[in-house]
């Protein structure tokens, strides 16, 4: 039975630091996928303030300008900007997978926030480990930030840059009948001929390969640096700019067989990328290869996967007997799976 919809994907530059601005434009791109039909919009990752390039460019004294501008432009769950995007999902009968940075407390993380067509919170994940440098700003998630969601378009999950470079995580992933990935990617231009592990090449063949292995639909959205954001960063420093090139947008869809088949764009290009997907496609590939199903070997290989949430402080209560986290505003749910 076929069970066709159309997806995007967000390939734009951030409004960065600026998160009213950031939002505003948010809301704009979900307009738009919108109009066209689609029913999901995926994000970047920490689109909103902006993905922190800066600690990629210079010694930490000569970034602290940077911290308390990207802490204040952060996002609190519950807040006035959350509270828009879930309007603007609500008002526009979209899903929306949005990459920000989220501050809770005095930490911060990089976080995807999952809402329904209806504007109800649906997931709030957290980057499980953030890469290289970005420990130097960014907190870790843990096991609950690796769900896969029942939605009225199927089953979703989400996963940011090199996490797609985890080989359990995304197991953990596959063994709950993923059928769309929302992929979150920072701009794939950073150390440009320097570092090829952090280019487009890799990184999209990260994503194509979660497709084939995950026999799932991958949305990829992709940030890129734009003129005004090079300008802040390098102040005109030319081996800067040459470690921070303008440009790096490339946002895909994949189908579960591997292919491309969104519309292209040049990665300096900002823009959505569409494609038509049909979740009957996934039953096909599932045939031929299913890793944590029947192709996979349990006597020989299994993942241990702890899935329940792991604060640094939890508030019991003798009344009902379950524990609440005191750094978030929502009650801990309790997750579980088949098979525990």
């Amino acid at each position: 039975m076929s069970q066709q919809f159309k997806v995007a994907a967000v390939q734009a530059a951030p409004s960065f630091l600026n998160v009213a601005e950031g939002i505003e434009r948010a809301v704009r791109f979900i307009e738009e996928a919108a109009a066209t039909g689609a029913k999901i919009v995926v994000f970047p990752e920490t689109w909103l303030p902006g993905y922190p390039n800066h600690i990629w460019l210079g010694p930490v004294a000569w970034q602290m300008q940077f911290v308390g501008r990207y802490f204040d432009n952060s996002i609190e769950a519950g807040s006035l900007e959350d509270q828009t995007i879930a309007k603007a999902a609500r008002d526009n009968n979209i899903q929306v997978s949005l990459g920000l940075s989220e501050r809770a407390g005095g930490s911060l993380y990089i976080a995807q926030w999952h809402y329904g067509e209806d504007g109800e919170l649906i997931q709030r994940r957290r980057k499980l480990k953030p890469t290289h440098v970005e420990r130097t700003v960014y907190g870790e998630g843990d096991g609950s930030d690796l769900i896969v969601n029942d939605t009225g378009l199927g089953r979703i999950g989400q996963l940011a840059c090199w996490e797609h470079l985890q080989p359990l995580s995304k197991y953990a992933m596959y063994s709950q009948n993923e059928q769309i990935h929302c992929a979150a990617w920072p701009n794939l231009k950073l150390y440009e001929g320097g570092a090829y592990a952090l280019g487009h090449q890799v990184n999209n063949a990260a994503s194509q390969i979660y497709a084939v292995e995950g026999s799932c639909f991958v949305i990829a959205a992709c940030g890129l640096v734009s003129k005004e954001q090079q300008d802040m960063l390098c102040e005109g420093d030319s081996q800067k700019e040459a470690l921070c090139p303008v440009g790096g947008g490339y946002a895909k869809i994949y189908a579960p067989d591997g292919q491309s088949i969104g519309n292209e764009l040049s990665d300096t290009e900002e823009g959505l990328v569409y494609a038509d997907i049909d979740l009957s496609m996934i039953a096909y590939a599932k045939a031929a290869a299913d890793p944590a199903g029947h192709y996979s070997r349990p006597d020989v290989t299994r993942l241990m996967f702890n899935s329940k949430p792991q604060r640094p402080v939890m508030a019991f209560d003798e009344t009902s007997g379950l524990a609440k986290d005191l750094a978030s505003t929502e009650p801990e749910a309790e997750i579980n799976h088949e098979g525990e």
